[in-house]
């Protein structure tokens, strides 16, 4: 069922996107000879939910689509780090929200692309969170911190302000596994 790979030649153009062109014989035993994927790396997002019942989420510039979007906090998993420590270094990164080891409450993972690349998005929960720390981001990073309940999270993904897969997915996957965050929501607002 699974591809052999025969070469493999990394055509990458830069760091920021690594390129690998593998030679592989199908299981038919067919030769495709340039087949390309992206070994990226691996992603860890954290859905932040304070204790007055919101989500801190994230709005910044993607240049891939040149256009600003709302996602939870995260990034790439960092050198030397597990994912879950990724996580925790990412949230405090982007929102000043620091949080241990033991808050972390997984969501789940997604494959992205699984045909062009071999990354993972980790997702994590965390509860209680709080601004207790500074963000510190990187040179491209220019990030809006925004607090928002969990019905308009899920309202801001109906209506499409909310798109990138992988944040609508752990979203749903929190909705799924933690519907009571979203009942007491609709107590809370009324509704």
């Amino acid at each position: 069922m699974s591809w052999q790979v025969l070469e493999e030649k990394d055509v990458s153009p830069s760091r920021w996107f690594p390129i690998l062109q593998h030679k592989v014989k199908l299981p038919d035993g067919t030769v495709i000879d340039d087949y390309f994927f992206s070994p990226i790396g691996n992603v860890a997002m954290v859905l932040p939910l304070t204790a007055d019942g919101n989500f801190i989420l994230v709005k910044q510039y993607k240049h891939g689509l040149q256009d600003v979007f709302v996602e939870l906090p995260g990034g790439m998993q960092q050198k030397g780090k597990s994912i879950e420590a990724s996580a925790i270094a990412e949230l405090e990164e982007e929102t000043g929200i620091k949080v241990t080891l033991d808050k972390l409450i997984p969501l789940g993972q997604i494959a992205n692309n699984p045909t062009k690349t071999n990354q993972i998005t980790f997702g994590f929960l965390v509860k209680d969170a709080e601004f207790n720390s500074i963000q510190r981001l990187d040179a491209t990073e220019q990030i809006e911190v925004i607090n928002v309940s969990p019905l308009e999270t899920l309202e801001l993904i109906r209506t499409g302000n909310i798109r990138t897969s992988d944040t609508v997915a752990l979203i749903f996957k929190a909705y799924l596994d933690h519907p009571e965050i979203f009942v007491q929501s609709s107590r809370r607002s009324g509704r």
